[in-house]
């Protein structure tokens, strides 16, 4: 049948949040660097002297959005939540 031979968009629901920001890391490490025990996504070039960080958070019903807006001119870092 057809679903057989779906692909999966999410392995395992407990480690869809660690999966995405591992694979946010894999596919960007110029710009960010991911904390998976927190999971927190830092941008991986430090932030300019006397520049204020922006941090953004929120929940990751769907996907951890704040975090794709890390980098420069952007977000210096996200917190994904459950």
């Amino acid at each position: 049948s057809r679903l057989s031979t779906m692909k999966k968009l999410i392995n395992d629901a407990e480690s869809v949040v660690a999966d995405a920001l591992a694979g946010l890391a894999a596919a960007h490490p110029d710009l960010v660097t991911v904390d998976l025990d927190h999971r927190v996504v830092y941008r991986a070039s430090p932030k300019k002297e006397g520049r204020v960080a922006v941090i953004s958070g929120g929940g990751s019903g769907h996907e951890p959005l704040h975090c794709g807006f890390v980098g420069p001119g952007m977000l210096d870092a996200a917190c994904a939540g459950e």
